[in-house]
């Protein structure tokens, strides 16, 4: 007589307690805000999520369809792992994402700015924010490590991530070898950029050191507007003039905004 197989309800579904209770009999507390330390795992994981259906939890759709298919939401509740008196994990991550108005308000926040979202204590703040500054060096290492500049949008293509939020201006020296395969980028000062403070000494000295055949130098603009101002041609200029002298040539200088990108070498200024 044939055995009937079991049906699709039946089947088994892996769930993040489960897999975590097989690891160990007992809950260990993890390093947490200091109201949340003595809560178990399970505890931790906030029981409205644990009323949820399985194909709702953040962990489970995780575990069984992969990261690309969570929103963002739920990939924050993920990383922060508790909710608050007053919001479920997954509410605080949505409530965290609409205060800042989006991720980028939230990878942009100090830990003083996080924390001033109820439930989001010290340790949240800085897990997140190691997160978003994981994030940024991923996005450059995988870039640098292979990339040979042929134009200005390869070098949004490095920099933009890293630099398109920073607060004040940074300016960075490219270097490249005889290719033009980046070597390194390079910080040289960080405020704002003056003919009369930016010394060429200090932007081809690493260039000098790691014997690079030419540069590249990129700042930002913290307003978003990466029109370029007459102290920017000015610095381009010096700069120029500078690397004629020395042998390494000043290929170009990108002005960064917000996802927008200016070649001074593209408006005649080089």
């Amino acid at each position: 007589m044939a055995t009937s197989k079991p049906s699709a309800e039946a089947m088994p579904v892996k769930t993040f307690s489960a897999i975590l209770n097989r690891k160990r009999e007992k809950p260990v507390n993890d390093y947490e805000d200091q109201d949340e330390s003595s809560a178990t795992e399970n505890d931790r994981y906030d029981t409205k999520i644990m009323d949820r259906p399985l194909d709702e939890r953040p962990r489970e759709r995780l575990l069984n369809s992969g990261p690309q298919a969570l929103n963002t939401a739920e990939l924050l509740a993920i990383l922060m792992r508790t909710g608050s008196s007053e919001r479920s994990v997954l509410g605080l991550a949505e409530h965290l994402i609409h205060s800042f108005k989006g991720l980028r308000g939230v990878a942009n926040a100090s830990i003083e700015e996080l924390q001033q979202i109820k439930g989001v204590g010290v340790v949240k703040a800085i897990e997140i924010m190691a997160a978003v500054e994981m994030g940024k060096r991923l996005s450059v290492l995988s870039v640098e490590s292979r990339m040979c500049i042929r134009s200005p949008q390869d070098v949004s293509n490095l920099l933009m991530a890293e630099m398109r939020d920073l607060k004040k201006e940074h300016l960075k020296s490219i270097l490249l070898d005889t290719k033009n395969r980046v070597l390194k980028a390079v910080t040289v000062s960080v405020g704002i950029l003056d003919s009369s403070l930016v010394h060429p000494r200090e932007v081809f000295k690493d260039a000098i050191l790691a014997s690079a055949a030419s540069i590249i130098v990129a700042h930002n603009h913290p307003s978003g507007d990466p029109t370029p101002s007459q102290e920017d041609i000015n610095v381009t200029k010096r700069l120029h003039e500078a690397g004629k002298i020395m042998g390494i040539e000043l290929l170009d200088h990108i002005v960064l905004g917000d996802n927008r990108w200016v070649s001074l070498k593209e408006r005649g200024h080089l």
